[in-house]
C-alpha cells in the first residue's frame, strides 16, 4: 500500500461516519436528535396509528431532560404537524369520563384551564408500537379551540382506561439540526 492509498482509505472512512444530510422530521427514528425551541430533544419512541383504509399517522416521543413531548404527523391533503404533552385525564373533570362511559362518546365541548375546546374529529384505529404488529385498539376524540391554535385529545384504551393530551399545531421549519442516532 502506497502513501496515497492510505489517504484515500482515511477519506472513505471519514465519509462513512459523517451524518446524513437533508434529513426531515418524517425521517426520524428512535435514537435521533432534533432541536426545537432552543433545546435538543432525543427521539425515545417512534410509533404509528392505523386508522384504516391506508390512513396512517405517526408519533415521535421527544425527551429533553425531564420534559416529554409528542410530535405527531398526519397527511390529509397536506402535511399536518402538532406537538402535545400528556396531562392527567382526571384534570378534565370526572364528568368527562362519566359522559363517555354512559354514552359511548365524548362531549361536544370541553373546558380545560379556562379555554373551551370543540370536538373536531372522532376516530377508531390501532396503535402500533415501533410501527410494527397489529396494534392495540384505540378510540380518539380530537378537539380544537375557536382559532385552531390549541388542541386537546382524549384516547380510550379498552373499556375504562383513558389518556389526555393538550398541544398546538407546529410547522416543520421550527425543528432543525436533525441527527441520526447511533
Amino acid at each position: 500500500m502506497g502513501f496515497f492509498d492510505f489517504l484515500k482509505k482515511d477519506k472513505k472512512k471519514e465519509e462513512e461516519t459523517e451524518p446524513q444530510g437533508d434529513l426531515t422530521l418524517s425521517d426520524m427514528k428512535k435514537g435521533f436528535m432534533v432541536d426545537y425551541d432552543m433545546k435538543t430533544w432525543k427521539i425515545e419512541a417512534y410509533d404509528c396509528y392505523d386508522w384504516g383504509d391506508g390512513n396512517l399517522s405517526y408519533e415521535w416521543q421527544l425527551r429533553s431532560f425531564d420534559e416529554i413531548l409528542y410530535l405527531e404527523y398526519e397527511h390529509d391533503d397536506e402535511a399536518y404537524w402538532s406537538l402535545s404533552r400528556k396531562i392527567a385525564f382526571s384534570r378534565l373533570g370526572p364528568e368527562i369520563k362519566q359522559h363517555i362511559l354512559e354514552t359511548g362518546d365524548s362531549p361536544d365541548e370541553i373546558v380545560y384551564e379556562g379555554k373551551t375546546y370543540y370536538l373536531e374529529e372522532t376516530s377508531g384505529g390501532h396503535f402500533m408500537k415501533s410501527c410494527q404488529g397489529e396494534g392495540a385498539e384505540v378510540l380518539t376524540w380530537n378537539y380544537e379551540d375557536d382559532d385552531g391554535n390549541a388542541l386537546l385529545c382524549i384516547e380510550q384504551w379498552g373499556e375504562r382506561e383513558f389518556e389526555a393530551s393538550v398541544g398546538f399545531p407546529v410547522q416543520e421549519y421550527q425543528f432543525d439540526n436533525i441527527l441520526p442516532g447511533k
